[in-house]
C-alpha cells in the first residue's frame, strides 16, 4: 500500500503536522511507501502518484486529502493509469473532516488525521477489484416543457446537430411567459416568444408535441424510452438524455377578497389590464399592492423572488399612464436585488409609497366608501415607522401571488425517478458541483421548475443544462459504476423490502426455481446502499462497501479487545 498525504496548500498543513503523519503512516501494516505532497490534485502530483505506483509495484493507493466527492474520479483515473484496478484506491478526508473543523486543536487534529489514515489503510486491504461496463448512448434528447427554458434548451441542443423531442402540455409554446408583456428592463416578451417559437418550429431537428402528457418513462443514462400521448397520438420516444423544464404555476389567492371582488387581482392580471388600457385600472385614483401573498409562511417557507420586481414594474407603468395615481406597496422586504434596485429607487422617486408590515399583523381588506362617496376597498395596515394604523382607500388591489411548483412536477418526478426539494420544486444533485443535474444520471433540469427565477436567469440555466446534455450526447459510450449491489440468492427470501426502498427502480422480484428472489439491474443502481439496510437476512450487499471493508475500519479504530473490555466494564457497573 502507498499513502500520499496532501498539504492542500495551507488548508491541511496549517493545522495537521503532515511530516509527522507521513512518518506514522510508514509504521502501518502493509504500507511500503508514504510521502507528502503540496497539492495531490495538481497535474504533476497526480503524475507522481502514477509513477510511484508503477515503480514500487503498489497494488493499493491511499490519498489523505480533501473530499472524495470532488476529487475521487481524478485519483481513480490516476491509479488506473498506473496499471491497477481503480477500485484499489481509497481516500481519507483529513480536510473537511479534520483540519477545517479542528483549527484550534492542532495536536488533536494531527492524531485524528493518523486515525483516519489508519482506518483507510485497513479498508484498502479489504478492497476488491470491480469492473465497470460500457453503455451505448442514443444521440437524441427529450425536453419536457415548452416554455422559455425548454425552447432555449431545445434550440441549443439541436444547434449542435442532435434531434430533440420537445413536449408541451398546452396547445401553444411559451409557458407562463405568455402571460407577461414586458420585463422590468423593458424587453418585449411577446415579441421575444414569437421569435423563439418560430425558431423552434422551423428547426429541422426539433419535433414538437402539443397537448402532451407523459404516460411512462423507463431506461437509464444514454438509453431512455418515454411514452407520450399528444395530438400526434401515442408515441414511444427513444433518447439518451432528458431535460425537465416543466415550469411553475401561480398561486391562486384565497386572501384579501380575491375571487370575491373583481377589484382584487394578481399582478399578471393587473399587467394585462394596464397593457389593454382598462380605464378602471389606468384611471384609478388609488391602488394598493400587497406583497408576499401565499409564500414566506408556514405552508410555503420560501421567497418567490420575482414578485417585488413585477410589482415595481407595474407601478412604474401606471405612473407613466397616470402620474397622479396614489400607489402604495405593502411589503415585508423589498427584494429587487442587483441592478433592479435602481428601479426601486425610481419608483420611490415618482411617489410610490412603500409601507412595511409584519406577518403577525397583515393588512386587512374590506369593502367601504371613500369620503367623496365612491365605493372603495378599505385597506388597514400598521405603519411601523409612524407607530400607527393606516387606512387606505383603494380603487384596485394587486396581490403579489406566490410562484408554486407546477401541478405535474410530482408526477414527472416519479416517472423519471428524480427528487424534489422541501418546497416541491425539482432538486439538483448539488447546488455548486452539479447545479443543472439530478442524482439520476442522464436527467437534467432548468427554469422555474427548479425554483423561481428571472427570465434572464432561466435562459442562462437552460444553456447550462443544454451544455451538460451535449457533454453526454457527444460520447458514443458512457461508463457505468462497478460499485453496485449484488444479491446472494441462497439467503434471499423474496420479501421485497429492498425493492420498495430503492428509489431508482434498480431492483425487481423474479421467479427462481419456484420462489421469489431479488434481481439487480446494475445499470440503474446508484450504489446508495439503502437496500442493504432494509434486507432482514443480509442477502443483498453493496460492492466496494462490504461488511468486511467497513468493519475493518471500525476494528482498526476501536480494537476488538477494547470493545470487549468496554462491554465487560458496562456489565460490571450494571
Amino acid at each position: 500500500i502507498g499513502v500520499f498525504v496532501c498539504h492542500c496548500g495551507a488548508n491541511i498543513s496549517r493545522i495537521v503536522d503532515v511530516p509527522d503523519t507521513v512518518e506514522y503512516c510508514k509504521t502501518l501494516p502493509n504500507v511500503v511507501h508514504a510521502q507528502q505532497q503540496l497539492f495531490s490534485c495538481a497535474t504533476n502530483s497526480a503524475q507522481e502518484i502514477t509513477d510511484v505506483t508503477r515503480e514500487k509495484g503498489l497494488n493499493r493507493v491511499v490519498v489523505a486529502a480533501c473530499s472524495p466527492r470532488t476529487l475521487e474520479p481524478l485519483f481513480r483515473d490516476t491509479v488506473r493509469e498506473a496499471g491497477i484496478n481503480q477500485y484499489y484506491y481509497e481516500m481519507a478526508n483529513i480536510r473537511e473532516h479534520n483540519s477545517w473543523v479542528h483549527q484550534k486543536e492542532k495536536e488533536e487534529a494531527t492524531e485524528k488525521a493518523k486515525d483516519l489514515i489508519r482506518m483507510s489503510v485497513a479498508r484498502a486491504r479489504q478492497l476488491k477489484p470491480l469492473q465497470e461496463f460500457d453503455l451505448p448512448v442514443d444521440k437524441r434528447a427529450l425536453v419536457v416543457g415548452g416554455g422559455v427554458a425548454g425552447m432555449n434548451c431545445a434550440l441549443s441542443i439541436a444547434g449542435q446537430g442532435h434531434e430533440v423531442h420537445l413536449i408541451e402540455k398546452e396547445k401553444e409554446l411559451g409557458g407562463i411567459a405568455r402571460k407577461i408583456h414586458t420585463t422590468l428592463e423593458g424587453l418585449d416578451v411577446k415579441a421575444y416568444l414569437r421569435d423563439l417559437a418560430k425558431k423552434v418550429y422551423q428547426h429541422p431537428l426539433i419535433r414538437v408535441y402539443h397537448n402532451a402528457t407523459i404516460t411512462d418513462a423507463t431506461g437509464y443514462i444514454g438509453n431512455f424510452v418515454t411514452t407520450v400521448k399528444s395530438d400526434k397520438g401515442l408515441t414511444e420516444i427513444k433518447h439518451g438524455a432528458a431535460v425537465l423544464a416543466t415550469g411553475a404555476d401561480l398561486y391562486t389567492p384565497t386572501e384579501y377578497l380575491y375571487g370575491e371582488d373583481d377589484r382584487v387581482m394578481t399582478h399578471l392580471e393587473l399587467e394585462e389590464k394596464i397593457v389593454t388600457g382598462d380605464e378602471r385600472v389606468t384611471n384609478a385614483q388609488s391602488l394598493v399592492m400587497i406583497q408576499c401573498v401565499g409564500c414566506r409562511n408556514e405552508d410555503r417557507n420560501y421567497c418567490s423572488r420575482l414578485c417585488c420586481s413585477e410589482s415595481i414594474k407595474n407601478a412604474l407603468l401606471l405612473k407613466e399612464k397616470n402620474p397622479g395615481m396614489d400607489i402604495y406597496m405593502l411589503f415585508r422586504d423589498v427584494r429587487t436585488y442587483g441592478f433592479k434596485e435602481d428601479y426601486y429607487r425610481e419608483a420611490a422617486g415618482k411617489g410610490v409609497r412603500f409601507i412595511r408590515y409584519e406577518p403577525e399583523d397583515p393588512p386587512q381588506v374590506e369593502p367601504g366608501e371613500a369620503e367623496d362617496g365612491r365605493p372603495v376597498l378599505k385597506v388597514t395596515a400598521t405603519d411601523y415607522i409612524l407607530g400607527k394604523k393606516l387606512e387606505l382607500d383603494a380603487d384596485v388591489i394587486a396581490l403579489a401571488a406566490a410562484i408554486v411548483p407546477s401541478a405535474a412536477t410530482k408526477e414527472i418526478a416519479n416517472l423519471f425517478k428524480v427528487t424534489l426539494s422541501v418546497d416541491g420544486f425539482f432538486k439538483e444533485a448539488h447546488v455548486k458541483l452539479r447545479p443543472v443535474e439530478f442524482a439520476t444520471d442522464g436527467v437534467y433540469l432548468c427554469g422555474l421548475a427548479h425554483y423561481p427565477k428571472f427570465m434572464q436567469e432561466t435562459i442562462s440555466q437552460s444553456y447550462g443544462a443544454a451544455g451538460r446534455v451535449l457533454t453526454l450526447l457527444s460520447r458514443d459510450i458512457v461508463v457505468a459504476s462497478g460499485s453496485v449491489c449484488e444479491v446472494d440468492e441462497k439467503r434471499c427470501m423474496g420479501c421485497g423490502a429492498c425493492v420498495e426502498a430503492c428509489t431508482y427502480a434498480a431492483l425487481s422480484l423474479r421467479d427462481a426455481r419456484g420462489r421469489k428472489v431479488v434481481e439487480v439491474n446494475p445499470v440503474l443502481c446508484k450504489g446508495c446502499g439503502l437496500c442493504n439496510s432494509k434486507c432482514p437476512t443480509g442477502a443483498i450487499s453493496l460492492k466496494h462497501f462490504t461488511d468486511d471493508e467497513i468493519l475493518s475500519e471500525i476494528d482498526t479504530m476501536i480494537p476488538g479487545k477494547e470493545i470487549i473490555e468496554q462491554i465487560d466494564a458496562a456489565a460490571g457497573e450494571a
